[in-house]
């Protein structure tokens, strides 16, 4: 009997949250943005559900060559350009699509020989102090682009560093420097990100780059993505391998930081960080039990948590356990362990299998690869 700890993977639920996405901007294309594994929820999958998405934007590389092996010939961006100048002729060949963030780049771009010209995407620093050329010097290097014989087409980016706040000025004024520096420009722009998609009307411009969103989880640390019409495309699952009545003063886990307050009814689930479920949950973290609410008591194990079970008396060995994902937002367990969704989804270990349309698998090979040098 295979180990129970499985992530459910639902198609629907993309497809539904790119349609959300489509819906609050109508008027930009969509580059879904699938880096990292697309969430921790399997790029090739992800990307092969995602039909009505007009491109892709990946970290790298490796991430983008398993798009394409995929068969998959839509515009894919590789949103930090390229980490060494050998990747060009690659880059060239499989037409994908740059993202310049420095003049060593652009540099060797111009001392490239391409079997055919690239479309590139020159980021510009309108805040976020990350990557992108400043301001004053953005527009050289744009004309240094556009002459460039390597080069099919530019368009112009910027990425908003407060967007998951709908009321801080920062994006406000990066917008205003944003429409500033390319107010004269003809070319493609982009600059929301799922923040700025869902909170910022004004960024979505010509392409609008989801990622969180897509996901089903919301960009705003206030709000869940059900909130905000999204379904979440993750649940992870286990089952209960341990069920057990222990009396009063009984110490929970390692370093016995947690002790029965009385008698009661104490379950053992089958995940922990070795899966990916993160170490620092804290007691009172919830899960679903058969569709209730429980608790984790004490520490997370690398294998295994331990819940509370009084408010679901009738538990067994067996039964369903939800961590996160449809009836418990992802959001929620992470404030419980003081990170971020991303995080959690990202973490997912190789050793969870995927659930897809009810069908058990092990994660496909390739997916392994994009976590090489990014």
């Amino acid at each position: 009997m295979a180990r129970p700890t499985r992530a459910e993977i639902d198609f629907d639920a993309l497809r539904h949250n790119l349609a959300v996405a489509r819906q609050a901007a109508p008027n930009s294309r969509i580059m879904a943005v699938v880096k990292a594994n697309a969430y921790g929820h399997g790029l090739e999958r992800v990307v092969q559900s995602l039909t009505d998405a007009d491109g892709f934007g990946v970290a790298c590389l490796e991430e983008a060559l398993v798009i394409r092996e995929a068969g998959v010939d839509k515009p894919v961006t590789l949103l930090e350009g390229f980490f060494e100048p050998d990747e060009l002729l690659t880059i060239s060949q499989e037409q994908l699509t740059l993202t310049l963030h420095h003049p060593w780049q652009i540099e060797a771009l111009a001392k490239s020989e391409l079997p055919q010209p690239v479309d590139v995407w020159l980021k510009i620093d309108t805040g976020m102090h990350r990557l992108g050329f400043q301001l004053d010097e953005a527009a050289e290097w744009q004309k240094k682009l556009e002459q460039l014989p390597q080069v099919a087409s530019v368009g112009l980016m910027s990425h908003l560093a407060c967007a998951d706040s709908r009321e801080d000025i920062h994006t406000a004024n990066q917008l205003a420097l944003f429409q500033q520096q390319t107010a004269a420009s003809s070319l493609d722009k982009t600059l929301a990100n799922s923040g700025g998609l869902l909170g910022w009307q004004e960024t979505h411009l010509n392409w609008v780059r989801p990622g969180l969103m897509l996901y089903g989880i919301s960009p705003f640390p206030e709000t869940t993505g059900e909130q905000l019409g999204l379904k979440p495309a993750m649940t992870l699952r286990t089952k209960l391998i341990s069920v057990r009545d222990l009396p009063a003063g009984s110490e929970i886990g390692y370093g016995a930081t947690w002790t029965c307050p009385e008698p009661m009814r104490v379950g053992v689930a089958a995940v922990g960080y070795g899966d990916g479920y993160p170490r620092h949950a804290e007691t009172g973290t919830p899960v679903l039990v058969n569709g209730h609410r429980a608790q984790l008591i004490g520490r997370v194990s690398m294998d295994m948590i331990s819940l509370d079970l009084r408010g679901v008396p009738d538990a067994v060995i067996g039964d369903e356990v939800v961590l996160w994902g449809k009836g418990l937002p992802v959001e929620e367990v992470a404030r419980h362990a003081t990170t971020i969704p991303y995080e959690l989804v990202c973490s997912v270990a190789p050793r969870v299998r995927i659930q897809t349309h009810g069908e058990v698998v092990l994660p496909p090979d390739t997916v392994g690869t994009v976590n090489v040098g990014c």
